[in-house]
């Protein structure tokens, strides 16, 4: 897979385990590269499998869990010639960027980029931005912080795949705080160079972790401009976003129980009930139904409508999509 971040390169790169190679520390400069993931034959579709303490597993286990087997870094000319190749072998020039949420590392966006690539059989070539979370429970404002700084980084990287990965087909995944880089690049990139309205096929927000007036007042129309389609993911049960709302004082709109979103231009679709992890909030990446409606508007391209997985809802203020729970 290919990688962007702000991160900065640890001392001695080279000469540390792989998943070392990148800590916390904010740099104004983005490193680019390359990491290498393996996936065992035994995995399930929609795990991120590792040790298990409780199964007495300490260390990892290729055979087993789902690897971090090396990071390099590229040079920027030789990184998007490369990636454009890959976007050229692919049928149909397909490239997604996914960006991680709080309280992941980098290694972890890593394992989680290839897991979504190889569940969503995906064409194309995968690329992840990872800025620098601090990977901790206890590190949300600090994260905060971060995922603000690192808007003009992730700004300029949409850019230079919107200019440069030569992807038809170029989709931009948000996951949580993430979303918040997400939906503030694309707002400032679409002001500035209006050329690239429409130039992304896809936008698509999970549990995003955004004030719901913000969002719908600053940040929609915007998005709508920036990408030929637009899905927002919410979930009555994402108990990481009910924390958010306590924290921040104000509902989060990927939290449907305070209200459902429905904007003109944007298919939300109401995921509640389909994630049994304690948390429910990591749903896009886990839960097989909602990878199954993720890999349709991938693959065809297809609005909520004509997507298998979903039923619509009918308000007095307008329609929005329902996964039904297992």
């Amino acid at each position: 897979m290919f990688y962007a971040t702000n991160r900065t390169p640890v001392a001695d790169f080279a000469k540390l385990p792989p998943s070392e190679r990148f800590g916390a520390e904010v740099s104004k400069a983005i490193t680019y590269g390359q990491a290498v993931v393996s996936i065992p034959k035994s995995h399930v579709p929609g795990e991120l499998e590792s040790p298990k303490w409780y199964l007495l597993e300490f260390d990892e286990d290729p055979a087993r869990h789902v690897v971090l087997d090396d990071v390099f870094q590229l040079p920027v000319k030789m990184y998007f010639s490369a990636l454009a190749l890959d976007v050229r072998e692919s049928k149909g020039g397909n490239a997604f960027v996914f960006v991680h949420g709080y309280n992941v590392s980098f290694a972890d966006a890593a394992r989680r980029t290839a897991q979504l690539a190889y569940d969503l059989k995906f064409d194309g070539a995968p690329v992840f931005y990872s800025w620098p979370s601090k990977a901790a429970l206890s590190g949300y404002f600090s994260d905060e912080k971060a995922i603000a700084a690192s808007v003009p980084q992730i700004e300029h990287f949409l850019a230079d795949m919107a200019d440069r990965s030569g992807a038809r087909n170029l989709y931009v995944i948000g996951h949580s705080m993430g979303t918040r880089g997400v939906t503030q690049a694309l707002k400032n990139l679409v002001a500035k160079r209006p050329e690239l309205r429409g130039r992304f096929r896809g936008i698509i927000l999970a549990a995003p972790d955004i004030d719901a007036k913000v969002f719908r007042e600053q940040l929609a129309p915007a998005l709508r401009q920036a990408g030929q389609r637009v899905t927002l993911y919410s979930s009555s049960e994402d108990l990481a976003l009910k924390a958010s709302k306590q924290v921040n004082g104000g509902p989060r709109a990927g939290d449907s129980g305070d209200g459902i979103l429905l904007l003109p231009g944007i298919d939300t679709v109401d995921v509640s009930g389909v994630d049994e992890s304690i948390l429910a909030h990591s749903y896009f990446m886990e839960s097989q139904k909602v990878m199954e409606d993720i890999r349709q508007m991938l693959r065809g391209n297809l609005p909520a409508a004509k997507r298998t997985p979903l039923q619509p809802v009918q308000l007095r203020r307008g329609v929005f999509w329902k996964i039904l729970p297992p």
